[in-house]
């Protein structure tokens, strides 16, 4: 294998702080996390952008997690990998991005989708107003969780980019891709 090669192609988009693919568990997370924060103190990031990409990582990183468990109880020994990244545009060296890409199934594509949908084009106070109004109310929980990951991941960064792409029967990869301006 021509682990160069790899450096290569994860480089050619930006810089990266951070590439995982595989399980995911909360201590992996942690140790991200950990991680992360070196790489912010290292290029000397804002207190801003360094808290806007730790919650987004961690939001990414659970819903890969969560995914990844209902799709391993689903399909013994077809267990679900997700992969994240975390990098530094190469063009605009002013922005940031995380990529996430995890395996779910038609119930829960159908389910992120309308979400996604919902709170695509909605400017930060809308998003904030609906942040809180879900926080209250209790609307919206799910077996994956309190269902206001996706909202304050679109608060907290300026693009949110999202794609499914059909892989065999009644599954999907679910990308997305977040990116954030230093502004």
């Amino acid at each position: 294998m021509k682990f160069g090669a790899l450096e290569n192609i994860l480089e050619s988009d930006g810089i990266i702080f951070l590439t995982y693919g595989g399980f995911l568990t909360q201590a992996l997370i942690s140790g991200m996390t950990e991680a992360l924060e070196l790489e912010a103190t290292k290029n000397d990031l804002s207190m801003k952008i360094t808290g806007n990409l730790f919650t987004i990582f961690i939001e990414l990183a659970q819903n890969m997690m969560n995914y990844a468990k209902a799709q391993s109880d689903q399909h013994t020994g077809n267990e679900s990998k997700g992969l994240i990244v975390v990098g530094q545009e190469h063009a605009d060296k002013n922005s940031y991005y995380i990529i996430s890409r995890n395996l779910i199934n038609a119930d829960d594509k159908s389910k992120i989708e309308a979400r996604l949908k919902s709170i695509e084009g909605m400017d930060k106070e809308q998003l904030r107003e609906l942040y809180r109004k879900q926080r209250k109310s209790g609307a919206g929980k799910h077996d994956h969780g309190a269902g206001i990951g996706f909202i304050e991941i679109a608060r907290r960064c300026d693009t949110l980019e999202h794609a499914f792409e059909p892989v065999g029967d009644h599954r999907f990869f679910l990308t997305i891709k977040t990116t954030i301006h230093k502004n």
